[in-house]
């Protein structure tokens, strides 16, 4: 499959870049659920990143893109992959993109273990953890207890938390983060994200920091 290679260097980290979220059939996308790429360029053009965080802490590379991609069951049909999968060693940790709150903790039979985290207009979700989803009084976590890690929907959190770690949840064949943005309701593609996190870094807009 062929890639959008654009070497990255976050601080410590150098990253080539990739895409996330469930595999669905591109008949089934609706236009207004994702904002077109030009759109998506503008958008994050006109932020500042600051207080941004890159959303893994050991980084092996992207194994999918944001956008059509042959389907993992094999033969001619495509799929639509509304996120960026980044590949990194089971139980490593994962790291919030932004400051937000938890906004939902579920799981489901494609992203598995997941943690959606509200900021403003954005929602980032996180899929294929570790741990588990519990449900206490009416409240539900997302409990990880190995990792030390414990969450509840509307608990407010800082960028750059960990906020759990690297599982095999859910539809998938090797340990990686499913990574998805949302901005006002439509899916953006989190590699245009970060390019210009890194674009801002690299021309002093931002100190270049570990992300």
């Amino acid at each position: 499959m062929k890639a959008h290679s654009i070497l990255i260097s976050c601080g410590l980290i150098s990253i080539n870049l990739l895409s996330i979220f469930p595999l669905i059939n591109p008949n089934h996308v609706a236009a207004n659920t994702m904002l077109p790429p030009a759109q998506s360029k503008s958008l994050v053009s006109g932020v500042k990143w600051q207080g941004t965080s890159f959303p893994i802490e050991v980084f092996q590379g992207y194994t999918s893109l944001f956008g059509y991609r042959d389907s993992v069951e094999g033969g001619s049909k495509k799929e639509f992959h509304l996120g960026l999968d980044i590949r990194s060693p089971r139980g490593s940790y994962i790291r919030s993109w932004k400051n937000g709150k938890v906004l939902r903790v579920f799981q489901d039979p494609a992203c598995g273990i997941s943690l959606q985290i509200e900021s403003n207009d954005w929602i980032h979700q996180y899929c294929h953890l570790e741990g588990g989803v519990e449900e206490r009084n009416g409240e539900r976590f997302l409990v990880d207890r190995v990792g030390g890690l414990e969450f509840q929907e509307g608990q407010s959190v800082e960028a750059g938390t960990r906020i759990g770690r690297v599982g095999m949840s859910g539809r998938t064949t090797g340990p990686h983060l499913h990574w998805g943005l949302m901005y006002q309701g439509q899916w953006v593609d989190p590699g245009v994200v970060l390019r210009e996190m890194y674009i801002q870094q690299s021309n002093g807009v931002l100190p270049l920091q570990h992300m």
